[in-house]
């Protein structure tokens, strides 16, 4: 969503807020192991959404942040702020070409994005990246209310620090997918699931769905959501699923078994253990991949 962190290098801090809890992570060394600490958040503290207001109770979540990013110790103070899914619209656009120039192009981006959204995109901070794709460009875009990202922006600096970049929670858990070959990514959290499909380093699908069942979704019903995506893409792009990397269910176990059987991928969890520095107060590993991915 935003890049102005005053630091010309990756912070190596990064934290996300949850509808339950604050998870922030330090990476040791860029791109090695992460230590990770989180603190719980009271019922109703966060809710996320994308109209209407999410932090009922600022100052708690503000304490949260200082306690968890704390905990590190150091001096660095420039943040990966990630929040939730629900909070973020992220949108695929196809054109022919856009403008060279920044500005203008941005302007075109916002008048296509214009009539997808249930609010003003006058009202929103957008953030996208282009690249080729077959004689013409796709753009991923991220965006939502200026008001909604402002709520978070602020709670990072009550708590003392700066949110230099700031995700939406898949995008930066993308980066900890070990995605060799055609690869289904999802990230269940209390109110979404959110899919993404990657090959060759580039993201082809992205859909964020509502998830009435939380993180105790069974694999089947897991399974029956996703397969629409599964077959868009095989549809669209003629290739099969191979690797599955799930952040965000306590029972993988289950799940994998419903999804191996209607991909035939292999299954298993995107947080891998060796990207674990130290987890305190035995955080368990499908919690972790948004800070793991953001600092990767």
């Amino acid at each position: 969503m935003s890049a102005n962190s005053s630091s010309s290098s990756r912070p190596n801090l990064a934290c996300e807020i949850t509808a339950d809890r604050v998870l922030a992570g330090r990476a040791m060394q860029p791109g090695g192991p992460v230590e990770c600490a989180a603190y719980s958040l009271r019922p109703g503290s966060v809710v996320p959404d994308l109209t209407e207001t999410n932090l009922r109770d600022r100052d708690a979540v503000s304490q949260s942040i200082r306690d968890a990013l704390g905990s590190f110790g150091g001096r660095g103070r420039d943040v990966i702020a990630l929040l939730p899914d629900a909070a973020v619209r992220v949108v695929f656009l196809d054109f022919e070409t856009l403008p060279s120039n920044r500005q203008d192009a941005e302007s075109v981006v916002r008048f296509r994005l214009k009539k997808s959204l249930p609010f003003d995109i006058e009202k929103a901070k957008v953030s996208y990246h282009s690249h080729p794709a077959k004689g013409s460009v796709r753009v991923i875009a991220a965006v939502a209310l200026s008001s909604v990202v402002e709520e978070y922006e602020s709670a990072f600096l009550e708590a003392g620090y700066s949110p230099g970049i700031v995700l939406p929670s898949m995008l930066g858990a993308l980066g900890a997918a070990r995605a060799t070959r055609p690869a289904l990514v999802l990230k269940v959290d209390t109110r979404t699931i959110s899919i993404a499909i990657l090959d060759q380093q580039q993201i082809l699908l992205f859909r964020t769905l509502e998830n009435s069942n939380g993180v105790d979704i069974t694999g089947e019903k897991l399974a029956e959501e996703v397969y629409p995506s599964v077959v868009f893409f095989q549809d669209t792009y003629h290739m099969n699923i191979d690797q599955i990397f799930v952040a965000g269910l306590p029972n993988l176990a289950a799940a994998a078994s419903a999804l191996r059987v209607q991909t035939g991928a292999e299954v298993q969890d995107l947080a891998g253990s060796a990207q674990l520095g130290g987890v305190r107060d035995s955080i368990p590993k499908w919690q972790v991949a948004g800070v793991l991915g953001a600092l990767a």
